[in-house]
């Protein structure tokens, strides 16, 4: 089982784009869309400071190691859920992981594992801290239970080569169907065209031969 499309972009969404290695708001290095070394690599920290000297490069860069990290996550929910899952359950989960890290502790996964899917809803609301990630917490209590995916562009933020990222005023805003590109880049190979194989060359001085000997025996 994998994330929606719109599972994706909800999650891109609370993350935000930083093309470029920062402190979050519990001092760990972080790059791209939440990207953090206990994902694996690259380890944040030991990336070059400050912003990239091309920006597109460094936000497909921040989308590649975004969607390694999210086959990590969506497998570590379905082995602490034993079971089934709607799609935007799924998507919830995997957003909620991708943040704490926490699925397999968590009181909601013990409440959905014995059936209590409104106990598991509201249990999302008990990993509120910092204060500031309240928001995100009800924006995935409510895609589980309700199947409600926030809308809206994705933004990309600035930061310095001391690791802070500028809130004030993202510096790009991706559209669903530019985030969706991204996701995807780069696209599958194209099956190879099949074409026929060449013909040799007509050997013309056979051919004559064999015409002129085909005559002459009919004579």
């Amino acid at each position: 089982m994998q994330m929606t499309d719109r599972g994706l972009l909800a999650l891109a969404r609370h993350e935000g784009i930083v093309p470029g290695p920062y402190r979050d708001s519990t001092g760990a290095w972080t790059f791209g869309i939440g990207h953090t070394a206990a994902a694996g690599a690259p380890d944040p920290a030991t990336m070059p400071r400050g912003m990239p000297a091309d920006l597109d490069a460094g936000i497909r860069e921040a989308f590649r190691v975004f969607r390694a990290d999210l086959a990590r996550y969506e497998e570590a929910v379905l082995r602490a859920v034993n079971v089934l899952l709607a799609p935007h359950e799924f998507d919830a989960l995997v957003s909620f992981h991708f943040n704490t890290g926490g699925i397999a502790r968590a009181a909601l996964t013990r409440h959905l594992n014995a059936g209590d899917r409104e106990a598991a809803a509201e249990a999302f609301l008990n990993w509120r801290k910092p204060a500031s990630i309240i928001p995100r917490r009800e924006a995935e209590r409510d895609l589980f239970r309700d199947g409600r995916y926030p809308g809206g562009t994705i933004p990309v933020w600035s930061v310095d080569r001391a690791g802070r990222v500028d809130f004030s005023r993202p510096i790009r805003r991706l559209t669903e169907n530019e985030a969706l590109d991204l996701l995807r880049w780069p696209p599958l190979p194209r099956s190879p065209v099949l074409e026929p194989a060449p013909r040799p060359p007509i050997n013309w001085l056979a051919r004559l031969v064999a015409i002129l000997t085909h005559l002459f025996r009919r004579n």
